[in-house]
């Protein structure tokens, strides 16, 4: 990977406009929406807490923990560090998903409202994506609709599995139908595999490798790709041709493997080609691994107008352990990074914002905002 060197150039310069937050002077550069950029709000805490699950392990005085629950000016701060124009706020993994039904309806609910009103308060720097209540299916497909019909959201996170159910489980094809019939995208963000497989795998290494390996070290990847393989090989895409699936971390390992993989196309008597699914349903963005090797290679597979931007806030601000540089998109390398891709200015723009502009413009434009139940 070429060096990323930083220079006045490169560097954001800020010109905030109001003292709201306000936005960047894009007069002479890219504009960068990120759209995976995660915080943790009260209620989802209590949830968490009343369910007896740890998705994180960082103490309470922890910078990640701090930031995950910070929307105000500390967040700003930080977007105008990195470059980032807007941040689509989602919360973080694995949301909602891991409650039982009638809780996870409850606080999807609550944390979508909190979500709008952070929007509402500063609709010139946050966008969200929705919260949805998928071990309860009627309701996530409710709470989809009143997410972007009444609250403005542009669309949905989703985490995989919920509980031991795969993505590709037909209970969810209600959900699918509706992100179809609104023309909202889904965006896929991975969580800890399911036990067993951490026993098996990613258990009895040393120095407290095993549970990071089996998380966002590789884990998290692989246990998402292989979803998106199933949602594929299960007829998800030919039941729902014009579903849109937001893929982070680079595609989750698949890319990489699509020549491979597509033996298996005639076996499972797929409609198109494998590789067609991830170019005509699939939008891809790195997730704040400012790796130019991955960059390229996912512009050959689906192409700069599939690609979209993320940083995996607060995951990947500051974070060099040891000096290593692909996860660290502080200091301007959110911005240098794509202002130094090999791209030309037009692709750099579809990527940094015009790609999602074009995927859900019309859901800002089409509606008003309608708040009532």
């Amino acid at each position: 990977m070429a060096s990323i060197v930083l220079s006045n150039d490169t560097l954001h310069r800020v010109s905030l406009e109001t003292s709201g937050g306000g936005m960047f002077d894009m007069s002479d550069k890219l504009r960068i929406i990120g759209l995976e950029e995660h915080l943790v709000l009260p209620v989802l805490l209590d949830a968490w807490n009343r369910a007896g699950l740890q998705p994180h392990r960082y103490g309470d005085d922890h910078p990640v923990t701090r930031r995950l629950r910070d929307v105000g000016d500390r967040r700003l701060a930080d977007m105008d560090d990195q470059g980032i124009d807007v941040a689509v706020l989602s919360l973080a993994s694995p949301g909602v998903q891991n409650l039982a039904a009638a809780d996870a309806v409850s606080v999807a609910r609550e944390a979508n409202d909190a979500l709008a009103e952070i929007v509402d308060a500063n609709p010139l720097r946050f966008q969200a994506l929705a919260a949805i209540p998928t071990s309860s299916p009627e309701a996530a497909a409710a709470e989809l609709e009143r997410a972007v019909t009444r609250l403005g959201f542009r669309g949905a996170m989703l985490y995989g599995r919920t509980g031991d159910k795969l993505a590709d489980s037909p209970e969810f094809d209600d959900l699918y139908g509706t992100a179809e019939q609104l023309r909202v995208p889904l965006h896929f963000h991975p969580q800890a595999p399911v036990r067993a497989v951490q026993e098996a795998y990613y258990s009895g290494l040393p120095n407290g490798v095993g549970p990071a390996l089996a998380t966002a070290g590789l884990g998290w990847y692989y246990d998402l790709g292989v979803q998106y393989l199933r949602m594929i090989f299960s007829g998800v895409f030919d039941r729902h041709p014009e579903l849109q699936v937001i893929a982070g971390h680079w595609g989750e390992v698949v890319l990489f493997y699509l020549d491979h993989v597509g033996v298996l196309q005639g076996m499972a008597k797929l409609q198109r080609p494998l590789a067609d699914y991830f170019r005509q349903n699939f939008w891809v963005a790195g997730s704040g691994t400012v790796s130019e090797r991955y960059l390229r290679w996912t512009a050959e597979v689906v192409g700069t107008d599939r690609m979209l931007y993320s940083t995996d806030y607060p995951y990947t601000f500051g974070t060099r352990p040891g000096g290593f540089p692909y996860l660290d998109t502080s200091g301007g390398i959110a911005r240098s990074f794509l202002e130094n891709a090999p791209f030309t200015q037009e692709e750099k723009a579809a990527i940094g914002s015009g790609n999602w502009e074009r995927l859900t413009g019309h859901l800002a434009a089409g509606h008003g905002r309608h708040r009532s139940a």
